[in-house]
């Protein structure tokens, strides 16, 4: 019981304008920090652009979506399924030529 102890760690977030109090893997700390400050960040710049506009939840919903928007083109970038798939039918080609 010890050892799961050790392997979490108890943090506090600054976003936007609240302290979030979290759980997290030891070695997960810093990528939580990192996304405090990317939605932080993302969420000023909507609320600078927009003050007085938009209410604070239009400008949390355009910060997700810009957020998840992000993560959708990284993802896409880093799809190695195709790869795969032609790594495979090369390889059943020379094996087949070997045989």
């Amino acid at each position: 019981m010890a050892e799961v102890n050790k392997e979490k760690l108890h943090i506090r977030l600054h976003v936007y304008d609240e302290e979030i109090e979290v759980t997290v893997n030891r070695e997960d700390e810093e990528y939580y920090r990192a996304a405090a400050k990317l939605i932080t960040d993302r969420y000023n710049a909507y609320a600078q652009a927009y003050k007085g506009r938009k209410g604070e939840h239009t400008i949390s919903l355009m910060t997700l979506i810009d957020i998840a928007l992000m993560y959708e083109r990284v993802k896409h970038r880093n799809d190695t399924v195709p790869y795969n798939d032609v790594l495979q039918k090369l390889t059943s080609e020379i094996e087949e030529a070997m045989k």
